[in-house]
C-alpha cells in the first residue's frame, strides 16, 4: 500500500483518494503524500465490517454510537492528512428495519457528522450506489441522495457523484451534473458497463469532461475503476490530461 503514493505521483496524478486509511498511522500516510507532493482529496469514514458485507453505518438503526465514534476517527485522519472531504456511507440496513426508520437514522447521523466535521473545516459527502453493484444500499439514485440532503438541510453536506453509478441507473449524466452542480463536491468515473477504464464502454468521457469544465466545476474527479491489465498499463486514456 505504501508504494502506491509514489506510483501515483510518477504516473502524473496530483491528488489521491483513499477508501479506508485506518489500518495505517495517519502521520505515516501524511508523510507519504508530502514526500510525493500529493494532495489527499477524499477519504471514507469507517464503514463497519466490510468483509461481512457492511457498506456503511449511517443508516443502521441501533448503531448510532458506533457511527459517532467512527466520525471522530475520520476527523482525526482527515485532519492529519489535510483532507477536505469525508464520504459517509449509508449502509445496507438489515432485515427487520423499515426503510422509513433507516432513513430517519441516516438523516440524524448525517446531521451529527456534518456538524462535527464543519467544526474542523471538513465537508461531508454522500453517494448513491446503484442496486446492481450494491444490492440493498439505502440510497441508490441521485434523486434519493438529493432528498436526504434537502431533509438534513445542513450547509456542510454535499453530493459525491459517481458517473458510473449514475450511468448504471440510466441517468443523463450531464443533465444530472448541471442540475446538482451546487451540491457536488467530488466526482468519480469508470467505464460502463464493467467498471473498467473510462475509455472502455458507452460513455464519451472526453466530451463529458470538456462539458464539465465548461460548467465551471472546480472539484476533483477520481478514477474509481478496475483496470483490465494493471493500473499504469491502462492509463492511455488519460494522456490528454498529463497522466500515464
Amino acid at each position: 500500500m505504501m508504494d502506491r503514493f509514489e506510483a501515483a505521483a510518477k504516473a502524473g496524478f496530483k491528488g489521491v483518494e483513499f477508501h479506508f486509511p485506518y489500518r495505517w498511522p495517519a502521520r505515516e500516510l501524511a508523510d507519504r503524500n508530502a514526500g510525493q507532493g500529493l494532495e489527499q482529496v477524499q477519504i471514507n469514514a469507517p464503514a463497519g465490517d466490510w468483509e461481512a458485507g457492511e457498506r456503511g453505518l449511517a443508516g443502521l438503526p441501533g448503531r448510532e454510537q458506533e457511527f459517532r465514534d467512527s466520525i471522530g476517527l475520520a476527523i482525526d485522519y482527515a485532519s492529519a492528512l489535510d483532507c477536505p472531504l469525508v464520504h459517509v456511507m449509508a449502509g445496507v440496513p438489515p432485515g427487520g428495519f423499515g426503510r422509513e426508520r433507516a432513513m430517519e437514522t441516516f438523516a440524524d447521523n448525517l446531521t451529527f457528522a456534518a456538524t462535527a466535521c464543519a467544526e474542523e473545516g471538513i465537508g461531508v459527502l454522500i453517494e448513491p450506489l446503484n442496486a446492481e453493484d450494491v444490492p440493498g444500499y439505502l440510497i441508490g439514485h441521485t434523486a434519493q441522495a438529493k432528498s436526504v440532503i434537502d431533509v438534513v438541510g445542513h450547509d456542510n453536506l454535499f453530493l459525491q457523484y459517481d458517473l458510473y453509478h449514475g450511468a448504471m441507473n440510466g441517468e443523463d449524466l450531464l443533465a444530472a451534473i448541471e442540475e446538482n452542480l451546487d451540491r457536488i463536491r467530488h466526482m468519480q468515473v469508470a467505464g460502463v458497463p464493467g467498471r473498467h477504464e473510462p475509455e472502455d464502454g458507452d460513455i464519451d468521457y472526453g466530451a463529458l469532461f470538456e462539458a464539465i469544465d465548461g460548467l465551471g466545476y472546480g472539484g476533483w474527479i477520481g478514477c474509481e475503476y478496475r483496470p483490465r491489465a494493471g493500473t499504469v498499463e491502462g492509463l492511455g486514456w488519460a494522456a490528454a490530461y498529463g497522466i500515464g
